[in-house]
């Protein structure tokens, strides 16, 4: 996530610790996790609980497999942080926490432990045989109007205002995910769904107000399973979006905090100075590194002490608690490098014991392949940091196909930009597991990019489909959706046309469609889906020759298959001398264009390929 237009004052807290009595009325507000599983690898569990005084009690556990290993107070009495292990032997139940105080008073909390699925552990996250789709639900698809505005919830529909809330909700993305199984998508990433309490610009969901709770003017937590169950139905893995480095100033702790030291307080409001570079830079300044770190990201979102152990531990624990929960086949994690590299480093290791092969990314938002390869998993840093992220944002192959597709040849130019970022994939632990991409909800749409071009869209599909990595879509780019981000993120995250009852056309039917969006559409679709049944594209071995005239070859092959890609990116014809290719081509003497349906036969020493024009030819 970058920097959010939105309307802020900073906040600084004056009281943090609340002062009243305790009651026999005294009562639990909170207490997370809700519950819990048995047969969890790690058997520790932390209980964070909130009520009036609650820190003055005495508790006791009576259940057969649990033990109530310590209590942990801190410095606000309002809150208690219960050290359980559950055993192995332990069974699938419900009990009571109870809490006592000197007088004999107790508080009965019922608690439940449901027993973990054995399949849990050995689940799969998405990989490079997937297409993730990104989805801003509330710009996608209105499902249900009941939850247009909610009473508790401060910011209401408004559908007139680019930056306000638009009605999109889960119910309306479940509606439309046999159109996504039909485009070819596998994978789906919605940007956060959790409750967002802002005042104002909370559709995008950033500033985390219950890390608990789905928004519930998205739906409930019921919905959001639902959503996992209907994905699964469709061959679709769900990727949910979590924010680590920061909270949202509507948070229900803000107004009374466990501790002085669970987020970073300042004399005065102080921002992150958004240097990524002090992480990875030998020289750079303690003063300089600690303001990246625990400056705030903006005036609306207290930046999370991550040192802090309780609640390390609690985000760990909610991360595990949504994959259990939700059934999930991936996490993004938000804002990656601004989080404390240590603390996000048990993170990572705390999910691959729970989930070995579980995979989940982080927003890595650098312009070179150096500063993005430090925070993939088992990178060879010279400080020895392990992130254990086993997949990062590919930004520096973004920026350069923002760029390549408009330019001519030259020897840094054109197909060039993409040869050169391909050939710094040294520096990567595992080029498999990167995240590539054209456009996401930050950046300006791609079409706007390439001024409508229909056909260097068509060339920039056809290589980040064919290229190494998991590539992603952001929703609407299949019928070519413009916007630029100097508008305003509002303005630039328009609706999907068709989601909303009173759209004019719906652009989720053939009908919906004019017959430019429907050439782009079908183009992806085709392309998507016999991507999806080709393992040779997933994780075949990568070859290519350094463009000339602005045309860029590669290979992808395995035992099985060997597949040629052509980038034409010129306004004219070109022709290809195929002897240079040999060592690719090997006995091949024909081929198929999977986008045409022209064949090719190899026996001639040239190839001529269309102006503006990509093939993608199964070799025979």
């Amino acid at each position: 996530m970058n920097l959010l237009k939105l309307s802020l004052i900073p906040c600084l807290l004056l009281s943090l610790i609340s002062s009243t009595a305790f009651s026999a009325a005294s009562k639990i507000d909170h207490l997370e996790p809700m519950f819990w599983w048995v047969g969890m690898n790690n058997p520790n569990l932390q209980l964070m609980v909130h009520g009036e005084h609650i820190g003055n009690l005495k508790v006791e556990i009576s259940y057969p497999g649990v033990q109530l290993m310590g209590v942990t107070k801190v410095d606000n009495d309002n809150y208690l942080f219960l050290n359980l292990q559950v055993s192995s032997t332990a069974k699938a139940g419900k009990f009571n926490i109870v809490f006592r105080d000197a007088s004999g008073k107790e508080i009965h909390y019922p608690y439940e432990l449901k027993q973990r699925r054995k399949e849990s552990a050995e689940r799969k996250g998405f990989d490079n045989s997937d297409v993730i789709y990104l989805i801003m639900p509330d710009r996608f698809a209105n499902g249900d109007l009941d939850n247009n505005s909610v009473e508790n919830l401060s910011e209401k529909v408004d559908r007139n205002n680019p930056d306000g809330r638009h009605g999109g909700d889960i119910q309306g993305i479940i509606k439309h995910l046999d159109y996504l199984e039909d485009l070819g998508i596998t994978a789906l990433w919605n940007t956060p769904l959790l409750e967002d309490n802002e005042p104002q610009g909370s559709y995008h969901s950033y500033a985390i107000s219950d890390y608990y709770k789905i928004d519930a003017r998205f739906g409930t937590n019921e919905d959001y399973r639902r959503l996992s169950q209907a994905c699964q139905k469709h061959g679709i893995k769900l990727i949910m979006d979590m924010v680590f480095n920061h909270c949202g100033m509507a948070h229900w702790w803000m107004k009374d905090l466990p501790s002085k030291d669970w987020v970073h307080l300042h004399d005065k409001f102080t921002p992150s100075n958004h240097r990524k570079s002090t992480i990875q830079d030998p020289y750079a300044s303690k003063i300089d590194r600690d303001q990246f770190l625990d400056g705030w990201f903006v005036g609306c979102m207290p930046d999370l002490n991550q040192q802090n152990e309780l609640l390390m531990t609690y985000l760990i624990q909610n991360s595990i608690w949504w994959v259990e929960y939700a059934d999930l086949g991936g996490i993004r994690m938000d804002t990656y490098p601004y989080n404390d590299p240590q603390g996000m480093s048990e993170w990572g290791q705390a999910l691959l014991r729970e989930y070995p092969h579980f995979n989940f990314v982080g927003e890595t938002w650098y312009k070179s392949a150096a500063d993005i390869a430090y925070w993939q998993k088992d990178a060879l840093n010279a400080d020895g940091y392990n992130s254990y992220m086993p997949c990062v944002m590919d930004f520096q192959l973004f920026f350069e196909m923002q760029k390549a597709f408009n330019e001519s040849t030259g020897w840094e130019k054109g197909m060039v930009r993409l040869y050169e970022s391909l050939a710094a994939d040294y520096l990567y632990h595992d080029t498999g597991n990167l995240l590539t991409f054209a456009e996401n909800h930050d950046t300006d749409r791609i079409m706007w990019v390439l001024d409508g071009d229909i056909q260097k869209f068509k060339l920039l599909m056809t290589f980040l489909l064919t290229t190494r990595g998991t590539p992603q879509l952001y929703s609407g780019i299949e019928i070519l959706m413009e916007g630029k981000k100097s508008d305003g993120d509002g303005k630039m995250r328009i609706d999907f046309p068709g989601g909303w009852k009173q759209d004019q056309r719906n652009a989720f039917t053939k009908q919906g469609r004019t017959a430019r969006e429907a050439d782009a559409f079908q183009f992806l679709r085709n392309l998507l889906n016999w991507r999806k049944n080709n393992a040779v594209i997933h994780s075949g071995n990568l070859r290519h020759y350094v463009p000339e005239n602005n045309v860029y070859v590669y290979f992808r092959s395995n035992a099985e298959k060997s597949v040629m890609v052509v980038l034409n990116s010129n306004a004219e014809a070109q022709k290809i001398n195929l002897s240079r290719f040999s060592e690719s081509m090997k006995t091949y003497i024909s081929g198929k264009d999977i986008l045409s349906g022209k064949l090719f036969d190899f026996s001639q020493d040239t190839m001529e390929v269309e102006a503006n024009t990509s093939l993608v030819i199964e070799l025979q």
